[in-house]
This record gives C-alpha cells, sequence and structure tokens, in this order.
C-alpha cells in the first residue's frame, strides 16, 4: 500500500516539474536554469512544511510518503541541478554556474527552515 501513495505523488510531482520548469524558463531570456531553481525551492519549502507538520503531529505517515516521497521526490531533481551547473561552467558562463550552486543551497535551506517554521505556528 505504502509504494502506491509514493507512486500516486510522483504521478503529480513528475509532470508539476515538468510543466513548471518550461513555464518559469520561458520567461527568462538567459542562461541561468531558473526552472529548476524553482522547483527545488518550491519542494524544499513544501517538505520543510511537511517535515515541520510531522514533527508536531499533524502530518501522518501515509502523507508522508504521498506528498513527501512522491510529490517531493518527482517534482524536485539534484541531478538536473548537478547537470546544468556544469554545462554552465563548460560552456564558459563560470558566474552562473557559482551563482546557481550557491543560490540553489542557500535558497533551498531557507524554503527548508522557513516552510517548518510555518509548520510550527501553524500546528505547534
Amino acid at each position: 500500500m505504502n509504494w502506491l501513495l509514493v507512486v500516486a505523488g510522483a504521478v503529480v510531482g513528475a509532470p508539476l516539474r515538468f510543466l513548471t520548469d518550461r513555464l518559469v524558463q520561458s520567461r527568462h531570456d538567459s542562461v541561468f536554469p531558473w526552472g529548476t531553481f524553482t522547483v527545488n525551492v518550491a519542494g524544499s519549502l513544501i517538505l520543510g512544511l511537511l517535515t515541520g507538520a510531522a514533527t508536531v503531529g499533524a502530518a501522518s505517515s501515509h502523507v508522508q510518503l504521498l506528498l513527501g516521497t512522491g510529490l517531493c521526490g518527482a517534482l524536485t531533481t539534484y541531478s538536473t541541478f548537478s547537470y546544468e551547473t556544469l554545462r554552465l561552467a563548460l560552456d564558459g558562463a563560470r558566474f552562473y554556474a557559482a551563482a546557481n550552486a550557491v543560490a540553489s543551497v542557500v535558497a533551498g535551506l531557507g524554503a527548508a527552515f522557513a516552510g517548518a517554521a510555518c509548520a510550527r505556528g501553524l500546528w505547534g
């Protein structure tokens, strides 16, 4: 049963990642990977909120599997982040590569912490 929850979340997360990435990237005339950056930060926020909710008992293990493992697992993408950062560096856009690496880590962690804090405020 648990694996069905993961699959159900991924069925939503994967197309949401693709569509969000394309929509965001199409609005920016830049080599910076704004689409991947956006889905990764959004996924970090959702996962932080979910983790905070679980910590205070407001989210069950089933919700964690559905949204955390399934949705966020398919929505976020470390491999694409790594590939795009490497491509930027190899193509000579070293500033963008460094900015992507630093901003992704800082914004992702910040979003996770903000999500957890929101959860504590809502359910703690």
